[in-house]
């Protein structure tokens, strides 16, 4: 792991994390980010969870996937280019007529952002960095 990508996540000290393969059974989450690293190190916490990971590099590509694949749950940077995670949560909202489970991560401090994506119906809210622990717990929580 990078230097870059050990400062995003912190390492939680004596945290264990359960591997439940029953509750992912085949729970598919779309990861939306166009830092590769950051994008890794979910894919391999998650993978390990037992659910299957769908990548998208930016906004577009990621709404794309989500009306081609129906992933049951999006995990969705703030911060992208050619289309913001809010843009895309707000088009999700929209177009999707069934409720899809989103959290939003980002290293954004401000609490007007947070507010404003929780106006638009986000799941979770989670601030960069964080343990890879907690995103665990919110997307286990949110599928089960």
């Amino acid at each position: 792991m990078s230097a870059s990508c050990s400062l995003l996540f912190r390492k939680t000290e004596g945290a264990t994390v359960s591997n439940d393969s029953d509750q992912a059974a085949k729970k598919r989450i779309l990861l939306v980010d166009d830092d590769a690293e950051i994008i890794e190190s979910m894919r391999m916490a998650l993978e390990a969870m037992g659910y299957e990971i769908l990548v998208a590099r930016d906004g577009n590509q990621g709404l794309a996937m989500v009306d081609r694949e129906r992933p049951d749950l999006v995990i969705l940077d703030m911060m992208m280019p050619k289309r913001s995670g809010f843009l895309v949560l707000e088009r999700l909202r929209q177009s999707q007529a069934f409720p899809m489970r989103v959290i939003m991560i980002t290293a954004n401090e401000g609490s007007r952002h947070k507010a404003y994506a929780e106006m638009l119906g986000v799941d979770d809210y989670i601030r960069k960095p964080f343990p890879m622990d907690r995103l665990i717990d919110s997307v286990n929580r949110l599928l089960s």
